[in-house]
């Protein structure tokens, strides 16, 4: 699975699906929201930690200097060998053909949601660049799924013809995306990636898994809470193409609790989002966020780096029968859903 945006949801519809129809089933994932087994999954549940700590014992000896993700995607291989797992969703971290997840082998579909710019410092400046790493995933004689549009979509066709990899998207084979009715995911841009994970079912022969994928929820994707009369809308929008999405999606909120990190383009990503709230909030999702007080600053609102107190705050301004959106950063909405399934 990879894309610049709507991966993980994908991911999450897929393994109901598979699930669904009877199958042994991996799910890779990141970045974690609460705890980090959720990006290893077998059967539908979270990794248990002690197995956790027991691939830690081995890392430490055998692996001291590999990457965190290449070790998180070793822990995950081994896991579904161990449990024996018929079929791996597995999510790439970064790109395609740059990413950990090309050691894999036996791929038999590659599923690209879509590109916009994110990690341009490693992928490319543009689109087609971003593209061209992302479709290089691809392997020959093996199907390629795409809900991509525009310019990303003309370099994976390109790139899908110089791999050899049978390319098929909405447009090619509309039967293989239709959807029998909107998936249970909130917002428009779910139903794109209820059509990828549709398609992808029924290409590996699961198409009975599909009513399963619609049905199927997943954490910080416009997750409702109501929290003393009012409603909280968290979301783990973290770059520009997903704010856009979000804002389209929840055009009207009363306050917006927004961190990002640093890392990303901050300007961005925030401004499809200034004309949904007129009060906001800014905090730091982490060490490397962008510094809440210059946000408050240059945007106007007020700012707490410490991200409890800043859901307290953000409360406290939201009216009753009023929304809050938290948005900015998977790591921001991992804590705020974690405080406020505490009740806060």
């Amino acid at each position: 699975m990879v894309g610049t945006n709507g991966k993980g949801s994908t991911c999450a519809m897929l393994e109901a699906g598979l699930l669904a129809c009877g199958l042994r089933v991996g799910r890779f994932t990141s970045p974690h929201l609460e705890a980090y087994e959720e990006r290893v999954r077998t059967g539908g549940q979270d990794l248990d930690p002690q197995r956790t700590a027991r691939f830690l014992d081995w890392a430490k000896v055998n692996a001291p200097d590999a990457p965190f993700f290449d070790l998180t995607l070793a822990l995950a291989a081994r896991t579904f060998r161990e449990d024996g797992v018929q079929v791996a969703v597995m999510e790439a971290g970064v790109g395609g053909v740059s990413d950990a997840t090309q050691a894999l082998g036996r791929v038999v579909a590659v599923a690209l949601t879509n590109v916009a710019l994110d990690h341009t410092g490693v992928l490319g400046e543009t689109v087609r660049e971003i593209a061209r790493d992302k479709a290089r995933a691809a392997r020959p004689g093996v199907p390629l799924l795409t809900t991509a549009t525009g310019e990303a979509l003309d370099e994976v066709t390109r790139v899908a013809a110089e791999i050899g990899a049978p390319l098929w998207t909405p447009e090619s084979r509309p039967g293989l995306f239709d959807l029998p009715r909107p998936p249970a995911l909130a917002g428009p841009h779910q139903a794109r990636n209820a059509a990828l994970a549709a398609a992808t079912l029924r290409t590996l022969g699961y198409g009975a898994g599909v009513e399963a994928a619609l049905a199927a929820t997943h954490p910080a994707r416009l997750e409702r809470f109501a929290v003393s009369g009012r409603t909280v809308l968290v979301d783990g929008a973290h770059n520009p193409h997903a704010a856009g999405v979000l804002a389209q999606a929840v055009p009207r909120a009363d306050v917006l609790l927004f961190g990002n990190l640093a890392r990303k383009d901050t300007a961005a990503t925030l401004t499809p989002l200034l004309a949904v709230a007129p009060v906001r909030v800014f905090t730091a999702p982490g060490e490397t966020a962008t510094p809440p007080g210059e946000l408050a600053a240059r945007y106007g609102g007020v700012a707490d780096p410490d991200p409890h107190a800043a859901l307290t705050r953000a409360l406290a301004f939201t009216p009753q029968g009023g929304t809050l959106l938290v948005a900015g950063s998977l790591y921001l909405a991992g804590t705020v859903r974690a405080a406020l399934r505490a009740g806060v």
